[in-house]
């Protein structure tokens, strides 16, 4: 069976010089290949069968049999990586986090161990009859994040 460490630099070679950065690889039974990548204009098909190409002239199908798919990363897909939510900085995102709580809101900021979002808070001011909608920013640990993915708004 393929290694999936035996992919992977192969992977990096291939994408090496452009924009394009890799989200996920997996090795999956019947040497099943998967590579999703992304980039920060995001991905058409003609990079992605160029850098298919370019991992197949890698790999010897005579010495092991192999399927390949390379793909760009869902748009509704969770993200696995931080250059995805660099990518988001200014749009929706939806976030679940591991103790429960369900967040929605603008994606404005990402740290190197956090990120933050944006999220509408109603809040009644001193002496005002109804309350109004404020923004509030919430700092979230990327390792508190269950899921966070891209919202698909249509205005």
């Amino acid at each position: 069976m393929i290694d999936k460490s035996q992919i992977k630099p192969i992977v990096e070679q291939a994408i090496e010089g452009t924009d394009i950065y890799l989200v996920d690889l997996r090795v999956e039974p019947g040497n099943r290949i998967v590579v999703e990548l992304d980039s920060a204009d995001g991905m058409d098909v003609d990079s992605c069968a160029g850098i298919s190409r370019k991992i197949e002239a890698a790999l010897d199908r005579d010495k092991e049999d192999f399927e390949l798919e390379v793909g760009s990363a869902g748009l509704t897909a969770p993200f696995k990586v931080r250059q995805q939510y660099l990518k988001n900085i200014g749009n929706e995102i939806e976030v679940l986090t591991k103790d429960g709580r369900k967040l929605k809101g603008t994606l404005t900021a990402v740290n190197p161990d956090d990120y933050v979002i944006e999220i509408p808070v109603k809040e009644k001011a001193p002496g005002a009859k109804r309350p109004t909608v404020v923004m509030k920013p919430q700092t979230i640990p990327f390792d508190l994040t269950k899921i966070a993915r891209y919202v698909i708004t249509f205005k």
